[in-house]
């Protein structure tokens, strides 16, 4: 039994159904570039659709400072219609007169896109008053939008402490996913952690060394990893300023009994651009005018064998400048060995991070893994072991 509502728990026929969801897409020229977040929301909209509900949408896009028509979600609603396959109506505004006339014409089934939250100042303060205004179009509550999870704002906090509130099915895949793979996984736990620096992930390390049994550690931070360790990384991005955190997150994982994985050898080359001469070398061995910009094949092969013996993955953040050729060699490798297990049953694989998906992506791997979640910061907050207001709102109590 989850310790969550979900829709299982809800009766959603003939009743208004206010859905928070993640609209915060990519556009170029006036099109969603980018269309992931709209097909993870449509098991939701169909299955309140079908059962009857008016399906009233939340959401926000972008940072806009008060009404910016270049920020409205019209064009995502369009957008959001063709995926949904049915007609989604919009709104100007997300409360007052505007609101009120377009919900009370709905019909059941309908599915309805409200203006951009964000135009108003009370959603970011979660001001009571707005959670009000946003209440009076609702009878139920469901938050599909983990993604915006860690914001404690009107629409993914606020109205679940006014109307009953519930999961939606993307939401609870993403809590169940990220449950079974750090708050009760089968052991041997692996985390890969990536990214350029060690500055943006010191909680997420800090956190992972005494949960998992293997940590990688991977991308920029590795050399900062190196460096702490005497090795010499060249021109390589490295903080030197934190080589003396990385020996603290090196003495604590000891102590936890976690394993620190760095590379044994890398790819290294004199320019940071696509198809750069490279060459393949021991950490040993980097010169004064080289920078590291991936793994080598004795690290995939290391990296592979580990995962081989492991139950759990759980991956944020690539090995290596993965958008230029060759440098996506490390990532892909292991991103292909990882999908491969996960494929196979063999390996519960989660990741998430916008750097990730898109790495997956281009490995061509992403819909092999066990869960891929499109959230950024809400699935950094979530392995650095913080409260997300928008998910503990939704806890049975």
């Amino acid at each position: 039994m989850t310790a969550f509502h979900t829709l299982d728990d809800a009766q959603v026929a003939g009743k208004r159904v206010l859905v928070r969801v993640d609209l915060n897409v990519p556009m170029d020229q006036g099109r969603v570039s980018d269309a992931t977040r709209l097909d993870r929301i449509l098991p939701t909209l169909r299955e309140l659709s079908s059962k009857g509900a008016k399906v009233i949408l939340l959401a926000h896009f972008g940072r806009p400072r008060g009404v910016d028509p270049s920020q409205s979600l019209a064009p995502i609603a369009k957008a959001l219609a063709e995926h949904l396959g049915q007609p989604v109506g919009f709104a100007a505004d997300c409360i007052g007169p505007q609101a009120k006339v377009a919900v009370d014409a709905m019909a059941h089934g309908d599915v309805l896109c409200l203006e951009n939250t964000r135009f108003h100042a009370g959603e970011e303060k979660n001001d009571p008053a707005f959670v009000k205004d946003l209440a009076a179009n609702g009878d139920l509550f469901v938050n599909d939008a983990f993604s915006a999870a860690h914001r404690a704002h009107a629409s993914t906090e606020g109205l679940a402490h006014v109307l009953p509130a519930f999961a939606g099915r993307t939401m609870q895949a993403e809590i169940e996913a990220l449950s079974k793979a750090l708050e009760k996984p089968d052991h041997p736990v692996i985390a890969v952690v990536g990214g350029a620096k060690v500055s943006t992930k010191l909680d997420l390390l800090g956190n992972l060394v005494s949960k998992v049994d293997v940590l990688v550690i991977a991308g920029g931070m590795a050399n900062t990893f190196l460096a702490a360790k005497g090795v010499h990384v060249g021109k390589s991005l490295c903080e030197h300023d934190l080589v003396g955190t990385a020996r603290d997150i090196l003495a604590k994982a000891d102590a936890a009994r976690c394993a620190i994985v760095l590379p044994v050898d890398v790819t290294v080359a004199r320019e940071f651009k696509a198809h750069a001469e490279n060459r393949i070398t021991g950490i040993d061995d980097v010169r004064d005018d080289e920078m590291i910009l991936d793994i080598g094949p004795a690290s995939i092969k290391d990296v592979a064998a580990r995962l081989a013996q492991a139950k759990t993955l759980v991956w944020n953040g690539p090995f290596g400048a993965f958008e230029l050729a060759p440098f996506d060699r490390g990532t892909t490798g292991v991103a292909q060995e990882a999908g491969r297990l996960a494929k196979s049953g063999a390996l519960l694989a989660v990741a998430g991070g916008g750097d990730t998906v898109s790495a997956l992506n281009h490995a061509g791997v992403a819909d092999d893994f066990t869960y891929v979640s499109t959230a950024g910061g809400a699935f950094l907050e979530w392995l650095e072991g913080k409260p997300l207001p928008g998910v503990d709102a939704l806890r049975k109590h």
